[in-house]
């Protein structure tokens, strides 16, 4: 390179790019730091050698316009300001509410005085070190919580003692709703060459299409697990109804001598510890089934560490990646069939019920409940007894 003039370069790194073929412009620029419009248009002078007497001059060593940087040495600074003053959320930052791109930085720049291009932003932005970076998700609600480590630790504690007794632990927890029809759904099958399943352009959410409420129920000892899949709302009362409907077609058949239950649930959501619906509704429970039940939620912001998650509804996604779910009888059968080397097994039934929004739940009724706050961290760990027997005080 160092023994070529200007036209000479150009050519000879055209040359080089159309021996590569596909992707050799890309490559070439990359190695030789040429402006990829520099070696197409060298390659149109190859092409057309006819056409290329208005280019047989050849600029001197040097010559050409000067780097913008060279110019204005104040643009990198400036530059750099426009971008972390918007992620710091600058309120004098013009590029505050606007999508950062290279366009919007030049558009900013230049009403500014500094005329400068998209690609000359991108090119300054590469040599200052930045590059695209998406979203991580690192960040936890609830991650600084005092008591996060020490409430993980009474859970398990209790955990530990439930499994040791023989008695049943679940963990509980709604999965994302899922729309029902001819939607798109990620992931891959396997189909013939070239006969993809065909499904919606868009997935606008219609409220009048019907959806998917799988909440389900992991059982941590035998490694199986229960999906009730609902039509209406994910309330408390489809929550602790699907509880319900797990203990008599599972879990008292498994567990026929157990007196005692304990639900691993999330802080939020529809078995939230606030919810006072959930704590009404787990009491009929308890009182129905006669077996006292201690609820023991995850810290907030720790629902991804909750055993359903990974131990069940991942590999129900798994189950039916690339197939769009078109009825709920579908959602059923795909939930039903989901194993793992590991044992796993599940069972998957269609809950047509109706389970109204906004029920409000009176202090006199939370008055009637027979439920003990236990000493560390009330709020979260609870236990309910039926209404007939008196809570240890």
């Amino acid at each position: 390179m160092p023994h070529l003039n200007e036209r000479q370069l150009r050519l000879a790194a055209a040359l080089e790019a159309r021996s590569l073929g596909y992707g050799g412009v890309s490559a070439v620029a990359q190695a030789t730091g040429m402006a990829r419009g520099t070696i197409h248009r060298a390659l149109e002078e190859l092409q057309h050698p006819q056409a290329t007497s208005a280019r047989e001059q050849v600029r001197a060593r040097g010559g050409g316009r000067r780097r913008i940087v060279a110019e204005n040495p104040q643009i990198l600074k400036r530059l750099k300001e426009l971008v972390e003053s918007s992620t710091r959320g600058d309120p004098m930052s013009p590029l505050l509410w606007t999508c950062q791109s290279t366009r919007q930085l030049a558009e900013a720049l230049s009403h500014e005085g500094n005329r400068i291009s998209p690609d000359t932003v991108g090119r300054l932005l590469a040599e200052m070190g930045y590059s695209l970076q998406a979203n991580l998700k690192t960040l936890e609600e609830g991650a600084n919580h005092p008591d996060r480590d020490r409430q993980f630790q009474y859970l398990n504690r209790h955990v530990r003692r439930f499994l040791r007794r023989g008695d049943p632990v679940i963990s509980v927890d709604t999965k994302k709703k899922e729309l029902i029809g001819r939607y798109f759904n990620k992931g891959r099958q396997w189909r013939p060459q070239g006969k993809p399943e065909k499904v919606k352009i868009y997935d606008f959410i219609d409220p009048e299409e019907p959806k998917a409420i799988p909440y389900g129920i992991y059982d941590l000892a035998r490694n199986q697990g229960w999906v009730n899949v609902g039509c209406d709302h994910d309330t408390a009362s489809f929550a602790v109804a699907s509880i319900h409907r797990w203990w008599r077609s599972m879990g008292q058949e498994q567990y026929p001598q157990a007196q005692r239950l304990l639900i691993c649930a999330d802080s939020g959501g529809s078995n939230g510890y606030r919810v006072r619906l959930w704590k009404y509704e787990l009491q009929s429970l308890v009182d129905e089934a006669d077996l006292e039940v201690l609820v023991c939620h995850l810290p907030p912001g720790a629902s991804k560490w909750n055993k359903i998650e990974h131990r069940l509804f991942s590999h129900i996604s798994m189950n039916w990646r690339g197939r769009p779910l078109v009825s709920h009888e579908v959602v059923v059968k795909l939930i039903g069939a989901t194993r793992t080397q590991t044992g796993l097994k599940v069972k998957a039934k269609l809950d047509k019920g109706r389970y109204p929004l906004k029920v409000k739940v009176t202090d006199d009724q939370m008055r009637s409940l027979n439920i003990e706050a236990h000493n560390f961290h009330g709020e979260w760990n609870y236990t309910i007894r039926p209404r007939n027997q008196n809570p240890k005080r």
